[in-house]
């Protein structure tokens, strides 16, 4: 599987670039998966239901599947949070993964900017970036698209991943 990464700085347009992406590279008949990294709790069921009672009672791992989709919720329970590569060998095989967040891993990455922001780029101190889309046009070392230009964004990650 072939791996690359969308980071950049909170509201710097990441997820909107990951959903358009997606739908871009689906388009050209790749196979894609999405992993996300979260920097805070989250939970994908709700209180009260059956899979959420499981948890709370100390299950591991619970799997709640229905004929349209299955989800697997494991609980660390204060061990380490798993790896980038722990958690790329759960899923399934596809063309191409992105993933979203995991800046200080060693995959290619493009970094989303909006000058909105005000936020610093990130490429500059990151050999990891390879590529910056922004809404503006900041002196970078790097190739630089238009942050909606997605098929342009999707060509150059196709290449580099040689898709």
């Amino acid at each position: 599987m072939k791996v690359f990464g969308v980071t950049g700085w909170k509201n710097s347009g990441k997820t909107g670039l990951m959903e358009r992406l997606v739908s871009e590279i689906t388009g050209r008949g790749f196979t894609v998966s999405t992993l996300k990294h979260a920097h805070h709790s989250f939970d994908v069921d709700h209180a009260g239901k059956d899979s959420y009672r499981h948890r709370e009672a100390g299950a591991s791992q619970v799997i709640l599947a229905s004929r349209n989709r299955w989800a697997l919720m494991a609980e660390l329970r204060d061990a380490e949070e798993p790896s980038l590569e722990t958690l790329l060998d759960k899923l399934d095989p596809v063309d191409l993964v992105l993933v979203e967040g995991y800046k200080r891993e060693g995959h290619d990455k493009i970094e989303a900017h909006r000058a909105a922001t005000g936020q610093p780029l990130i490429a500059p101190q990151d050999e990891t970036i390879v590529a910056v889309a922004s809404d503006s046009s900041p002196e970078v070392s790097v190739p630089l698209m238009h942050l909606d230009d997605t098929t342009a964004v999707a060509d150059f990650i196709l290449a580099r991943v040689g898709l």
